[in-house]
């Protein structure tokens, strides 16, 4: 079990920090974006998509590294006075009744969204925004995958928790 805990705590750190790389783009870019309108009065919707898609991206791609980090917000009025016991009981409950439950809701409520933008290749609205909805729309499915297999690393370690004390 520590293996495979161990593996999945890896895959979502090595995704964690390379989408981590994002904020700086969204820096770089945000500026360019700026510099470029107020500077040379030149606006670029390309731009300012490329901002959009790393900020999702950010947010999509972070989310099982965070669960990982144990960095999430959680209203913890009762659960920091909890012991480390009663909090892996917490934590499995959480993971088995809300968290994979919501991850395959998400998954299966997104599919046909996703599938259907596939299917046209979708391309921003805007003439000269990125052409590549499509494939924005898939971190949806990615986000439900990665935070599935982090909850399960996350409920393991908690039921070794549980049985070691």
């Amino acid at each position: 079990m520590n293996k495979l805990t161990s593996r999945l705590d890896s895959l979502s750190e090595a995704i964690g920090k390379f989408s981590s790389w994002f904020v700086g783009a969204m820096v770089l870019v945000t500026c360019l974006v700026v510099l470029l309108r107020y500077g040379l009065n030149m606006g670029s919707v390309f731009l300012q998509d490329v901002v959009l898609y790393l900020h999702g991206a950010l947010f999509l791609l972070g989310a099982a590294f965070t669960l990982n980090r144990d960095s999430h917000v959680r209203v913890d009025i009762f659960y920091r006075n909890f012991s480390n016991k009663t909090k892996a009981l917490v934590n499995v409950i959480g993971n088995l009744i809300f968290l994979m439950p919501f991850c395959i809701t998400v998954f299966i409520y997104s599919w046909g969204f996703v599938e259907f933008s596939w299917k046209i290749m979708e391309r921003s609205p805007e003439p000269d925004g990125i052409p590549l909805v499509y494939l924005q729309k898939t971190l949806l499915l990615v986000v439900c995958v990665l935070l599935f297999l982090q909850s399960i690393s996350e409920t393991l370690k908690n039921f070794m928790r549980l049985k070691d004390g």
